[in-house]
């Protein structure tokens, strides 16, 4: 895709999926298998479920808009399924290799999507009066999702004792 959005009403939105595709491989940086794992007090949720929660993301947002890619851990993630300590989840490096093997996809999508199809009515069964269900919605509050994980996991960084995220961007990830 050579990075023209045809609808206006994502412009806004492209910017902060765009610095996500960035972040995640920065905020991951460095994190070694065994932190990954860790849960401060056994309360948290650990830094391999809420990368994989991201991951997940993208791959319901790519189906939702009628992308056929399927997530290969999705038995783990979908739903809104809670950390589960049994449940053996992929190590961090099958986790990247799957964000970037979605995320340019789920970019071309977006660019290619008009107004009129974003504001097709598309049930997310949230009841919320001030929330229209549409694709557009579904957009941000998938965009919402990966802000918050991004920025848990950086917290966590912090706790287990690595150094800030970077915001270092490398110009080959155009998506």
């Amino acid at each position: 895709m050579d990075n023209e959005i045809k609808s206006n009403l994502l412009r806004m939105s492209i910017p902060g999926y765009r610095m996500h595709s960035q972040l995640f491989d920065n905020v991951l940086a460095g994190i070694s298998e065994t932190d990954a794992k860790q849960r401060i007090h056994g309360r948290t949720n650990h830094i391999l479920w809420m990368a994989g929660n991201l991951v997940n993301c993208r791959y319901w947002l790519a189906n939702t808009l009628g992308l056929a890619e399927k997530d290969p851990h999705a038995d783990l993630f979908d739903d809104a399924k809670a950390l589960n300590e049994t449940y053996a989840y992929p190590s961090l490096d099958a986790l990247k290799v799957e964000w970037h093997k979605i995320s340019p996809r789920l970019f071309d999508k977006l660019g290619n999507l008009t107004d009129d199809e974003l504001l097709q009515s598309y049930p997310m069964g949230m009841g919320t009066s001030f929330i229209d269900e549409n694709y557009l919605n579904a957009v941000g509050m998938c965009i919402g999702r990966e802000d918050y994980l991004i920025g848990q996991i950086s917290l966590m960084r912090k706790i287990l004792g690595y150094d800030a995220m970077k915001y270092d961007i490398r110009p080959e990830i155009n998506y």
